[in-house]
C-alpha cells in the first residue's frame, strides 16, 4: 500500500460494513462424537481414510476468559462448516466429521492443557486452535512441533507465527495490519503517539511492527497484563506524554477497563484513539458510556463482503442464526472446511499424511473450488491433493511456506457508540 492510499483512507467516510457485523450471543461447543479415546482419533468402526464411519478432528477455542468474546463468536463458523461438511459425507463411505472442542480458557497453560487431552487422550491427528496468539505459540512449542500432529489455528493473528512454518492458520499475519495502522495513524497528521499492548505474542508482535513503520515519534511503548481490574497506572503514564493519539492493542475485557477509567478522568476528549480488531466488540460497547469511545479508528481483518462465497456464508449464517457473522467465523469455518479437505485427500487418517497434503488443497495452482462439497468431487475423480485450490468464505487461503494465508483488512471507526466500517486493505 503506497502513500497516497493511506492519506485516502484517513480522510473517508466510513459506513457500516456486512464483514465487520459483530454476533452477540454463544453457541454450544458441538462435542466429539464416535471417538473411541484409543488414541486413532477415528469412529467404532474405523480403516484406512476411505472406508471409515467417522472421524474425529480437536479444536481449542476460547470459551472462557478475556478472549471469549472471540472465541464463542467462531465456534458458529464452526458448526456451519460441519453441517456443510456432513452433508456430502467424507470418503467412499461418506463418513461423518465431529470436533471435539476444549476450552483455552484465554491462558497459554490451559490451551497447552487442553491441546494435551486432544492429542495423547482423544488421539486426534488434527487440531484447529487457538484464538490468542500466545496460545496458539504455546501449543505448538509445547504439543505440536515434533509430534506429527497438523495443527491449524482459526485466529492468531501475531507476527510471531510466521517464525513456525508448521503452525498453520486460516486469518492473516498482523504484519501488514501493524504496517497499515503505522500508516494510518501518520496519515491523520500525529506525530507523536503512545502505545499500550497486550503483554503476549500478540500484543508484542504487533507493536514492534508498528513502532517499526511509524513515521512519527513512539512517545510511550509499554505492556499492560491481562485481566487486571484496573489499568489507572498505565493511562496515567499515557497521559503524562505530549502524544496526540493512543493507540490499543489489547483484549476487550482490557479495552473495557480502560475506556472506563480514560473517561472518568476525561483521557479521550484531548487524544485521539486509535485500535486493531480486537478492540471490536459488542462487549465493550455495551459496558462503556456513550461517548467514551467515539471517533476511535482502526484496522481490522475483514472478508471480502462482495465476493459470492462469502455472500453465500453470510445467507446460511442469518438463516441459522439469526444474526450476521464477523471475519471471525469466517476463519473457523475455513479451518474445518480445509481439515476435512485433507481428510478426503489423504491416503490415511494421520498427521503426517494430512500434513503432506493440507496446504496443497489451497494453491492457486488448482482449480478454484469453493465448497468441501466440489473438491470432494475433483478428489474423487482421481484428482490429486494438488488439483484442489480451496476458496475460502473468508478469501483465497492460499497457504504459504510460513503456513501463513493473505490477508484483507478494513477501516472501522466508533461513531454514537457504534462501530463503522470503511475501505478495504490488501496485505
Amino acid at each position: 500500500m503506497d502513500r497516497r492510499t493511506l492519506l485516502k483512507l484517513s480522510g473517508m467516510g466510513l459506513v457500516a460494513g456486512m464483514a465487520g457485523c459483530l454476533e452477540d450471543t454463544e453457541s454450544t461447543p458441538t462435542s466429539g462424537g464416535g471417538d473411541t479415546g484409543d488414541g486413532s482419533g477415528t469412529g467404532t468402526e474405523g480403516g484406512d481414510s476411505g472406508g471409515q464411519d467417522s472421524y474425529t478432528i480437536g479444536m481449542v477455542d476460547a470459551l472462557t476468559g478475556s478472549l471469549a468474546p472471540y472465541g464463542n463468536r467462531n465456534q458458529r463458523g464452526k458448526d456451519l462448516a460441519v453441517a456443510a461438511i456432513n452433508e456430502t459425507g467424507i470418503g467412499s463411505e461418506g463418513a461423518q466429521l465431529s470436533i471435539a472442542v476444549e476450552d483455552s480458557e484465554s491462558s497459554n497453560q490451559s490451551g497447552v492443557t487442553a491441546a494435551q487431552k486432544l492429542v495423547e487422550q482423544n488421539g486426534v491427528p488434527l487440531f484447529i486452535g487457538a484464538v490468542g496468539s500466545g496460545v496458539s505459540i504455546a501449543m505448538y512449542d509445547s504439543v505440536t512441533k515434533g509430534s506429527g500432529v497438523v495443527q491449524i489455528s482459526q485466529n492468531s493473528t501475531s507476527p510471531e507465527l510466521t517464525t513456525r512454518p508448521g503452525l498453520l492458520r486460516t486469518s492473516p499475519s498482523g504484519s501488514a495490519k501493524g504496517k497499515a495502522l503505522a500508516q494510518f495513524v501518520a496519515g491523520d497528521d500525529h506525530d507523536k503517539v503512545a502505545v499500550t499492548w497486550i503483554n503476549n505474542d500478540y500484543g508484542s508482535g504487533l507493536s514492534e511492527v508498528f513502532a517499526e513503520n511509524f513515521e512519527g515519534e513512539v512517545v510511550f511503548n509499554e505492556p499492560h497484563d491481562q485481566g487486571q481490574s484496573s489499568y489507572s497506572g498505565t493511562l496515567t503514564k499515557m497521559a503524562s506524554t505530549d502524544a496526540s493519539a493512543w493507540l490499543f492493542l489489547t483484549y476487550a475485557n482490557e479495552m473495557t477497563v480502560m475506556a472506563n477509567e480514560a473517561f472518568d478522568q476525561g483521557y479521550n476528549t484531548g487524544v485521539d484513539y486509535y485500535g486493531a480488531e480486537s478492540t471490536i466488540a459488542d462487549e465493550i460497547l455495551e459496558n462503556t458510556p456513550e461517548g467514551s469511545l467515539n471517533g476511535m479508528k482502526g484496522i481490522t481483518e475483514s472478508a471480502p463482503a462482495d465476493q459470492e462465497n462469502y455472500q453465500n456464508f453470510v445467507s446460511r449464517f442469518k438463516s441459522e442464526y439469526d444474526t450476521s457473522p464477523t471475519v471471525w467465523a469466517a476463519y473457523a469455518y475455513d479451518a474445518v472446511t480445509i481439515a476435512a479437505i485433507a481428510i478426503e485427500a489423504a491416503d490415511e487418517f494421520t498427521g503426517s499424511a494430512l500434513k503432506s497434503v493440507v496446504r496443497d488443497v489451497t494453491r492457486p495452482e488448482g482449480q478454484e473450488v469453493f465448497t468441501f462439497s466440489e473438491a470432494a468431487e475433483i478428489l474423487r475423480d482421481g484428482g490429486s491433493p494438488s488439483d484442489v485450490n480451496y476458496q475460502g468464505v473468508s478469501g483465497p487461503v492460499d497457504l504459504d511456506e510460513n503456513g501463513d494465508p493473505p490477508g484483507l483488512y478494513q477501516v472501522y471507526s466508533v461513531a454514537e457508540h457504534q462501530y463503522k466500517y470503511g475501505d478495504y486493505i490488501t496485505s
